[in-house]
């Protein structure tokens, strides 16, 4: 059985000691000893922080990842896996705690438990400059960068006005047994009770969610900025489930080919930035922070430098957050999105401007038609980055400026490296906090052309 150390027993601890707790696991006692020695306990300082969120430190000269750690903490640890180049262990005994370790508000935070947080024991703050650091760490690592140009191209992270309550969308995997979870901490689902990263309207839905589950794969739950409450159910098949529920929300399909299709209610949520409301059909990709949403466009805008008149594509565009405020300065704006539902959102989101051009299609595709001489581009990928195919397509444009928006800092990093060996330099990289109480690391950074 497994005990959480120090958090089961935090009710025990002196009031100015309660900052202390920790969340190690440990399936025995902390002096078990393995026959196979290289599994036995050591001692270990956590020197830094790995993207991934785990700490890291070293024992025989091998990294070794520790997950719920802090730089400057020392501990006993136990190895879990073996490999070549690097260990995986499990905290076992805390001996010297940092001053930004906090307890966790959720019961299922922790080992062997919810994965969908990962960073509750440590003060917001500190989480703050931690993503700094793996940004930093993943620009030199596999960017190329070096410290002089880290320096002087990074920015103080911004934080969410929110950080508790902020995701107006979540989306549950169906388990084996019909029961809606997040990912595990090691492995596997876990089914939760509470979610403090959750909107509570949200959570307040999920408990009310009463429904046979079979056939479905996933379950998504939104909320827009209206308050209207939307749940999306992503099918195994192409046949539709039979449902009864009577609950205040409206209720799509996603089939398996990634259509969507209306069951009851509504089929798209309205959400409000920048004073801007955008409709998103059930389906279509939008940003869960939305307490944030205003400062993310605002900033891409900025980042974009715009003195008038300018040629802008908007890649990988969604519903046209983006263009929409670029529009009022651009002289055009050429917006390209794969995904049908989320095209005709932009169409209609768009439809006061006369500057702006909705294509549909692939960005490599459609690249390679163009015929407009542009200034500049905002991409927006999915955490898998650009890619050689569509960054040569990109470049091939010759824009000037490139405003990169990016959710994973390793594949910005490699992307960083493909635009600085084609002529560009990396003039801003700017962190921006949409996933508080996480490792994920969101950040706009802006290339130039040298």
């Amino acid at each position: 059985m497994t005990l959480n150390l120090f958090y089961d027993t935090f009710a025990s601890f002196p009031r100015a000691k309660r900052r202390f707790a920790c969340a190690f696991a440990l399936e025995s006692s902390p002096m078990t000893q393995n026959k196979n020695t290289n599994l036995n306990p050591f001692e270990i300082t956590i020197d830094s922080i790995a993207n991934g969120g785990a700490g890291v430190g070293f024992h025989k000269r091998k990294p070794v990842f520790v997950p719920y750690t802090i730089p400057g903490e020392r501990l006993i640890a136990r190895p879990v896996e073996l490999a070549e180049r690097h260990t995986i262990a499990e905290g076992v005994t805390l001996l010297d705690a940092s001053a930004d370790r906090v307890y966790p508000v959720c019961p299922h935070f922790g080992p062997g438990r919810c994965g969908r947080c990962q960073w509750q024991h440590i003060d917001y703050a500190a989480q703050l400059l931690l993503k700094q650091d793996i940004l930093a760490d993943q620009l030199g690592r596999l960017g190329g960068l070096n410290d002089r140009e880290i320096t002087a191209a990074l920015q103080p992270m911004i934080g969410a006005p929110e950080q508790w309550g902020y995701n107006f969308q979540m989306t549950f995997t169906v388990t084996d047994d019909d029961v809606l979870a997040f990912p595990g901490a090691r492995a596997g689902l876990q089914p939760i009770e509470v979610c403090h990263i959750l909107h509570p309207d949200l959570l307040d839905l999920y408990h009310q969610l009463d429904m046979e589950l079979e056939g479905i794969r996933r379950v998504t739950l939104q909320l827009d900025s209206e308050g209207s409450l939307m749940i999306i159910l992503a099918l195994a098949q192409d046949e539709a489930p039979e449902l009864e529920l009577d609950l205040p929300a409206s209720v799509n399909l996603i089939l398996p080919d990634n259509e969507p299709m209306n069951l009851v209610g509504d089929s798209h949520s309205r959400y409000v930035v920048g004073g801007r409301t955008f409709r998103a059909t059930a389906g279509s990709s939008f940003r869960a922070n939305l307490s944030q949403l205003d400062t993310l466009a605002a900033t891409v805008t900025a980042l974009l430098d715009l003195k008038g008149g300018e040629a802008v594509l908007d890649l990988y565009a969604g519903v046209g957050v983006f263009s929409a405020f670029i529009a009022p300065v651009a002289g055009l704006v050429t917006l390209v999105e794969s995904y049908p539902p989320a095209v005709t959102d932009a169409d209609e989101n768009l439809a006061d401007f006369d500057n702006v051009d909705v294509i549909e299609g692939g960005v490599e595709d459609v690249l390679a038609t163009l015929e407009d001489v542009y200034d500049s581009a905002v991409v927006d990928p999915s955490s898998r980055g650009l890619g050689k195919g569509a960054l040569d397509q990109i470049v091939a444009t010759q824009v000037k400026r490139i405003v990169y928006v990016s959710d994973d800092p390793a594949a910005l990093a490699r992307d960083a490296k493909l635009l600085m060996q084609r002529g560009f330099r990396l003039e801003i990289a700017q962190p921006i906090d949409l996933n508080p109480q996480t490792f994920y690391v969101d950040t706009l950074a802006q290339f130039v052309q040298k």
